[in-house]
């Protein structure tokens, strides 16, 4: 019996998916207990960077996970409430403990241990920030004893790094609007985060410049709590509409998200 229930809330799942990428609300209950079993859509955001949320001149929000989540909440037919951490190490966590429902994030083999994720919504290039008369011109310049590199604490960054660099310090930062004022008090020499981070940051700071290239690219997906699995098929659905319609263009456009390219469908 358990098992037929489970067969047809799947097959549901699917029919909702394609029936509800017109826009309109799908007043879906399986699917909204699923995804907000609180009535109301959770959604972790982090200031300051455009793939989770920043504010444009006149102060509206904006931002990859600020408006994908709005878009679901609305064809889900349930309410929004946005949930702000420092950090998205943060929102995982509280993905895991089941206290946030959803995010967008890079969707890395060790945070896959803790949240499942949607199909790829876009990729994005990972880079580095030297602020203004910084004597860093490539890459090749980083890896010296002395040369402090900032990261996000609890980011892909902080693990990642320590390993492409044996001589450099990496120095981790609470969050990306402290790091700002670490390079005033020379506390960094550089940051090292994906570059629509890296472009909000350097608005800040006149002067500062984006090394060339990238060191590798982040894969951002939707992340939902362990044992929600049955809400995939609609959510790779709502991922393919947003992709092919245009809109997820319309939003990185809206956030000033740069650095951006397009993820492979799988």
């Amino acid at each position: 019996m358990r098992t037929s229930l489970r067969h047809i809330a799947r097959t549901a799942l699917l029919a909702l998916a394609v029936i509800g990428l017109s826009g309109a609300p799908v007043r879906a209950d399986g699917e909204a207990k699923l995804l907000a079993p609180s009535g109301t859509l959770r959604v972790g955001i982090y200031p300051g960077s455009p793939t989770s949320m920043v504010s444009d001149a006149a102060g509206k929000p904006h931002g990859l996970t600020y408006d994908l989540g709005g878009e679901l909440a609305k064809r889900l037919g349930v309410g929004i409430d946005y949930v702000r951490f420092q950090r998205v190490a943060d929102i995982v966590a509280a993905i895991h403990d089941g206290n946030v429902d959803l995010t967008v994030t890079n969707a890395t083999p060790a945070r896959a241990n803790d949240v499942s994720f949607s199909q790829p919504v876009l990729s994005i290039e990972l880079g580095f920030l030297v602020p203004a008369m910084s004597p860093i011109d490539k890459v090749e310049d980083i890896d010296k004893p002395g040369v402090k590199i900032g990261v996000t604490k609890g980011s892909t960054s902080e693990r990642t790094l320590p390993t492409k660099f044996k001589n450099a310090t990496v120095v981790p930062a609470e969050s990306v609007k402290s790091a700002i004022g670490m390079f005033g008090r020379g506390e960094i020499d550089l940051y090292a985060t994906n570059k629509p981070t890296l472009f909000e940051m350097s608005d800040q700071m006149p002067g500062a410049r984006i090394l060339d290239g990238n060191w590798g690219l982040e894969h951002m997906a939707i992340a939902i709590p362990k044992g929600r699995e049955d809400a995939l098929p609609l959510l790779n659905h709502f991922v393919a509409d947003e992709q092919s319609s245009g809109a997820l263009d319309t939003i990185q456009q809206q956030a000033g998200l740069r650095g951006a390219i397009k993820a492979k469908r799988e």
